[in-house]
């Protein structure tokens, strides 16, 4: 483990993980065999989505009887929750695993503490969520956001990341961009939409000649979002986009809300 007032580095095997506390506790690197996965810049990477995942309609939701407003960061909606735009704390970092912290703040309405960790393997990522509060109990979403390269190698069209899975259900998405609440075939891409895996999240990703790289998480939902020429999001979350008005999750004293993804990689040969 090496560290700065940056980043901090974790490796394992020809793996290398970087996470950058100070701009939203993201991974802004993952390098295999010396290839980087992430796409690069600081909005990119892989950025934690919480106190909510995707968007809340108008930024507004409730919490019994009470509306909160957040932000309009993406007119007409609040997107991606506040983590991604916070500097968090290392409460620990070791070699291969380290441990980050944030307490919540303006302008999240509630009081909490949100944790991150990463463990790095030589194949594999765990990833592991977890936001608690200690007196008002409040709904909360909690999420990944990676942003793949779709050709890290630079090998071309033929060398472009393949997709597989296979959803239950597609979230019919509205041209608001939100869910409408009905539950649809899963159509072909491109997506940048929501499906239901109730056995949990298991998506694939596959650069050919190179590497597989596969997403898993006992989460339910996952967005894809493959519009962009650079690169392909898969995002394993605690609920739909829009969740915290039509499928909320409380966060209590007693009970925190947690997620755990892993990615596990695989090299190809040609």
């Amino acid at each position: 483990m090496s560290s700065s007032e940056e980043s901090i580095r974790l490796a394992a095997g020809d793996a290398e993980l970087t996470i950058s506390p100070a701009n939203g506790c993201r991974i802004s690197s993952l390098r295999v065999a010396g290839t980087e996965l992430l796409r690069q810049g600081e909005r990119y990477g892989c950025f934690p989505m919480v106190p909510w995942c995707g968007r809340i309609e108008h930024g507004q939701f409730r919490n019994g009887g009470v509306v909160r407003q957040m932000p309009l960061n993406s007119p007409p909606h609040a997107i991606h929750g506040t983590g991604r735009d916070t500097a968090w704390d290392t409460a620990r970092a070791g070699e291969r695993e380290a441990v980050f912290t944030y307490d919540l703040a303006e302008p999240w309405p509630y009081s909490g503490r949100v944790t991150q960790s990463f463990e790095l393997t030589e194949d594999s990522l765990s990833l592991a969520l977890a936001v608690e509060t200690y007196d008002t109990s409040f709904p909360a979403q909690a999420g990944w956001h990676p942003w793949f390269l779709r050709d890290p190698a630079g090998a071309g069209e033929n060398g472009g990341a393949r997709i597989d899975f296979t959803p239950a259900w597609q979230e019919e998405r509205g041209e608001d961009h939100l869910p409408t609440g009905r539950r649809i075939p899963p159509l072909p891409g491109p997506w940048d939409d929501c499906f239901g895996m109730p056995d949990g999240v298991d998506v694939t990703l596959t650069w050919p000649g190179l590497l597989e790289l596969k997403v898993a998480s006992r989460a339910e939902w996952v967005v894809v979002y493959d519009e962009q020429a650079e690169a392909v999001c898969v995002e394993p979350q605690s609920g739909p986009p829009n969740g915290l008005n039509t499928l909320p999750e409380l966060v209590t004293p007693l009970e925190p809300l947690e997620i755990a993804a892993t990615w596990s990689w695989r090299r190809l040969q040609d």
